[in-house]
C-alpha cells in the first residue's frame, strides 16, 4: 500500500476497503428495518440463521466484488512477480500507516458487531471478526506482494495487525472499546502559484500536483488528502476514572497528522519528461500531534433504536472542537475549532 508508488494507487486502495465496509454497514441496516424494527448493533441472545446468511452473503458478494474489481482496475496492468517486499517505512510520514492502523480496528470492529447481532457468541464472534480484519487488509498486502510494480509491506501489515489487536484485545479484556480509532478530515486549498520545471520550461503549481495526487471533489479528498487528514486515537474517561463522575460518554483524543505532503518520501515529482520540486524550508513536511476533546456517541444513552444505529454508524468520525497542536516546527498552536 517505484519510488511514489502510493501517489496514486495504495494510499487509495486501503480506503477504498473502508467504502466497502460502509456499504456492508449500510445494507445490514436496510435489511435491518424488516426485523422487529431491532437496531443493528444490538446482538441477538441466540443465533439467527437468516440474519447470518444474510451477513455473510452480502459480505461476501461486496468483498468478492471489490477483490475483482481492485485485480482489474489497478493490478492487471503491472507485471506479476514472485512473492517479494517493499520497503515503505516513513512515506507519507507514516499518515498512511495511520491509515491502515483505522481502517483495520474499523473492520474487525463492524465484522464483530455484525457477528454479535447474527447471535453468535462473544468469544466465537471476536474471533471471526480478528480474522476478517487480517483477511481484509491481507488480501491488499499479498497482490502488492505479487506485483512487479509494489511489494509485500512488511510496515502495511504491522499497522494491520495492530488495529485488528487493539479492537480484539479490549474486547477480550473489558468487553468494551476503551480505546477507540476515528478520523478526521477537512479539504484544504492549494496554492496555484505557478513552479518551474528544474529541466524545461514546463510549468505548474501545487494546487495541480494535489488535483493529481488526493482528487478534486470532496469525498475523494476526504479519503485520500493526507494533508488535510488526522487519525486520532479516542480514549473514554469514565472508564478508567469512574470516581470522577466523568459523563460516560466524554473522550479525551490524541490526535496525529501531517502537512506539506507533495510526494511519498519528498516534494519531488515529474509530469511527464519535466521534474518538479517545492524547498523544505517553504514547504516543511511537518508532523503534528493533538489533543482534543470528544464524544464517544454509542455511549449517549437513548432508547430510540434509529437514533443508536445513526450514533454508532458516525462513531468512526472525531467531531469538531477545540484542539491544541504540537508540531515539528517545535511550534505549539491553538485551533478553536478543529475539523
Amino acid at each position: 500500500m517505484p519510488v511514489y508508488r502510493h501517489d496514486h494507487v495504495n494510499h487509495l486502495m486501503y480506503k477504498k476497503l473502508i467504502l466497502k465496509i460502509l456499504c456492508i454497514h449500510l445494507m445490514i441496516l436496510s435489511h435491518n428495518t424488516h426485523l422487529k424494527s431491532q437496531p443493528f448493533l444490538t446482538p441477538s441472545d441466540t443465533f439467527q440463521p437468516v440474519r447470518f446468511v444474510m451477513v455473510a452473503s452480502t459480505g461476501a458478494v461486496i468483498y468478492g466484488g471489490t477483490v475483482i474489481g481492485l485485480n482489474e482496475a489497478w493490478y492487471k496492468g503491472f507485471d506479476r512477480t514472485s512473492f517479494h517486499f517493499f520497503n515503505d517505512r516513513g512515506e507519507w510520514n507514516n499518515m498512511d500507516k495511520m491509515g491502515h492502523l483505522f481502517t483495520s480496528y474499523f473492520e474487525t470492529e463492524l465484522s464483530y458487531r455484525g457477528s454479535r447481532w447474527t447471535g453468535i457468541r462473544e468469544n466465537q464472534a471476536i474471533w471471526l471478526a480478528t480474522g476478517l480484519g487480517i483477511l481484509f487488509q491481507g488480501t491488499i498486502e499479498m497482490f502488492d506482494a505479487y506485483s512487479a510494480r509494489w511489494g509485500f509491506s512488511v510496515n502495511d501489515m504491522i499497522y494491520n495487525l495492530g488495529g485488528t489487536g487493539l479492537f480484539a484485545l479490549q474486547q477480550w479484556s473489558w468487553q468494551d472499546q476503551r480505546l477507540r480509532m476515528k478520523v478526521s478530515s477537512w479539504p484544504k486549498k492549494y496554492s496555484s502559484e505557478r513552479i518551474q520545471a528544474l529541466n524545461s520550461p514546463s510549468q505548474s503549481s501545487l494546487n495541480r500536483r494535489t488535483d493529481d495526487l488526493f482528487g478534486t471533489h470532496f469525498l475523494e479528498r476526504y479519503l485520500k488528502d493526507y494533508n488535510a487528514q488526522t487519525i486520532w486515537l479516542s480514549i473514554n474517561a469514565s472508564s478508567f476514572f469512574p470516581e470522577l463522575k466523568i459523563p460516560s460518554w466524554f473522550n479525551l483524543a490524541i490526535g496525529y497528522g501531517s502537512e506539506n505532503l507533495y510526494g511519498g518520501f519528498s516534494n519531488n515529482w515529474s509530469e511527464g519528461e519535466a521534474v518538479f520540486s517545492v524547498l523544505h524550508k517553504e514547504y516543511p513536511r511537518t508532523r503534528q500531534w493533538y489533543l482534543s476533546p470528544d464524544i464517544d456517541l454509542r455511549k449517549i444513552k437513548t432508547k430510540n433504536p434509529l437514533l443508536k444505529t445513526v450514533f454508532s454508524v458516525l462513531n468512526i468520525f472525531k467531531i469538531p472542537a477545540p484542539a491544541l497542536e504540537y508540531n515539528t516546527t517545535g511550534r505549539w498552536r491553538w485551533h478553536w475549532l478543529f475539523l
